[in-house]
């Protein structure tokens, strides 16, 4: 028979006694003798108002409920083994004294926990400094912002006459302008009519798939400046000479932007049919990037109740990404390659809750308004983005006619091409409750990139575990990339690398599991 427990105040007292070792332990974190009532009453038999409370058991003891809750396939508290406190280690280096290290690895965590914590705080660090290498330090923006305040199209140079970029919404123009001994270049948006969003665009937050807005001025558009549709240099002579009586330029009111614009997405899919024949895998591949850029920015306008205005390949912008550097110039892709930045550029302020297009809202949509489309119809659009990218021909029609038709086939180029298939049908599911969101497809188009793919459960079966250790071998294999193009090549991190990191910063086995399920279906 087991012992009656002892009174409350002995166990007290016996806690209070020192121990070898207290000194690595937080002092409401007591360590029970061996032997002590702790571990002399077997697992289970413990409960509340027999001997001490559940919150005075060392959280490092054996669990048995923790072990049989994670063979059932029930998620534990954590999506991985234990680790070391996540706030010592996001000062850990390589430099760290031994006798911190030496503390670190005597913790429950363990060398094991230590060293995913380590990965964890390496791969948030690396994706903040690349997220900066894209969009530039905050500090320097705001500056920017404060010098452009009041500032006028006399303030700038305009480096071209004709558009750089003509989108659904604005024409874009290249601008110069001298900022702390440099020359800067941005763009300078003039908003076609009734397409302007210039009162929510300074309130987004900065985010790599949204323009950011630098600055805003009401001026008359310069007399050189090509716009078409609107009299300006257009009006000139057939010699070139001013008119007797020129026609004045209209005062239009222009935002400044920070990102200058090559083309649009209509542009890039109009220009790579030939791409797409000859590399299908790189193509498809560059189609999941800036499908993935697109739900990135999706998801960031919605939590800020915000949708995109028009959500169509002619008002999405493509930005080329910086320069790589000197050692890096000889190794540039060719034109057509490279990942370039995908920019959303037109908004509306959402005034309801988001729910699913009735089939009359759908039918609104369907008619191709130049209205805002309602934001559950944005898994509508980024479906047929889809089958746009990959140059198959979708109508309006085939999108809500496909109760009673199939959607079109998409060919199998690449091995890319069934999980992109498969995606576009759960966006275009013809009952709104059943569309997948913008989340899920996020999620759809990072494991499509990176994996797992289907291959990985050939030989064993699919469960947490065997996605916990996929995580972790991936995550070792990432940051060893990193390391070896550094020191190697040194070749800097670019775009797909820190959507790749920001995948497997923040991504747990529970995720991949469910997505699995709905990708390999």
């Amino acid at each position: 028979p087991l012992p009656p427990p002892l009174p409350k105040k002995q166990l007290q007292r016996a806690e209070s006694l020192p121990e070898p070792g207290s000194s690595r332990r937080c002092h409401d974190e007591p360590e029970p003798r061996a032997g002590s009532i702790l571990y002399s009453i077997p697992p289970g038999r413990l409960q509340l108002g027999e001997g001490a409370p559940p919150r005075d058991r060392p959280s490092w003891a054996p669990k048995k409920a923790l072990t049989k809750s994670l063979s059932l396939g029930e998620p534990p508290a954590r999506s991985s083994p234990q680790k070391a406190p996540s706030a010592s280690l996001k000062e850990l280096t390589f430099g760290t004294a031994d006798g911190e290290l030496g503390q670190l690895l005597e913790s429950p965590a363990g060398v094991s926990g230590v060293v995913l914590g380590c990965q964890e705080a390496s791969l948030a660090r690396l994706s903040a400094h690349m997220q900066e290498e894209l969009v530039g330090p905050e500090e320097r923006q705001q500056l920017l912002e404060a010098e452009l305040a009041g500032k006028r199209w006399a303030a700038l140079g305009l480096l071209d006459p004709q558009p750089c970029c003509q989108s659904g919404d604005a024409w874009y123009f290249r601008v110069g302008f001298t900022f702390q001994h440099s020359q800067l270049q941005f763009a300078a948006k003039v908003p076609k009519p009734c397409c302007s969003s210039l009162g929510l665009q300074s309130s987004l937050g900065t985010h790599c798939s949204i323009q950011r807005l630098l600055g805003r001025f009401t001026d008359r558009l310069p007399r050189e400046l090509v716009l078409p549709g609107i009299p300006g240099k257009q009006s000139q002579g057939p010699s070139g000479e001013e008119p007797a009586c020129p026609a004045p330029q209209p005062v239009l009111q222009v935002l400044l932007c920070a990102e200058v614009p090559q083309q649009t997405l209509a542009d890039f899919v109009k220009g790579s049919h030939a791409l797409h024949r000859t590399s299908p895998g790189h193509y498809e591949r560059l189609g999941c990037l800036l499908l993935l850029q697109l739900c990135l920015g999706l998801e960031h306008l919605r939590g800020q109740n915000v949708a995109q205005g028009d959500l169509c390949p002619e008002n999405l912008l493509l930005v080329q990404c910086p320069c790589p550097p000197q050692s890096q110039k000889g190794q540039k892709e060719p034109l057509g390659l490279s990942l370039p930045r995908l920019l959303i550029s037109s908004f509306f302020k959402v005034q309801e809750k988001q729910r699913p297009c009735s089939s009359s809202q759908e039918q609104h949509w369907s008619q191709g308004l130049a209205a805002p489309s309602p934001p559950a119809a944005a898994e509508l659009n980024v479906g047929r983005l889809i089958y746009q990218i990959l140059h198959v021909d979708i109508s309006l029609e085939n999108i809500l006619g496909f109760r009673s038709k199939r959607l079109p086939e998409i060919p199998s180029l690449s091995i890319y091409s069934a999980g992109l298939k498969r995606l576009a049908t759960l966006l275009l599911h013809r009952d709104p409750l059943q569309r997948v969101s913008v989340e899920q497809a996020r999620a759809i188009l990072q494991v499509l990139l990176w994996g797992p793919r289907q291959e990985l459960f050939a030989r064993s079966r699919k469960s947490l575990e065997l996605l916990r250790s996929w995580l972790q071998v991936k995550r070792t294999l990432l940051l060893l990339r990193f390391a070896e193009s550094s020191a190697g090549a040194g070749v800097s991190p670019g775009l797909e690398e820190w959507l790749c990191c920001q995948y497997f910063q923040g991504v747990t086995e529970h995720a991949l599991y469910q997505v699995t399920q709905v990708l390999y279906a």
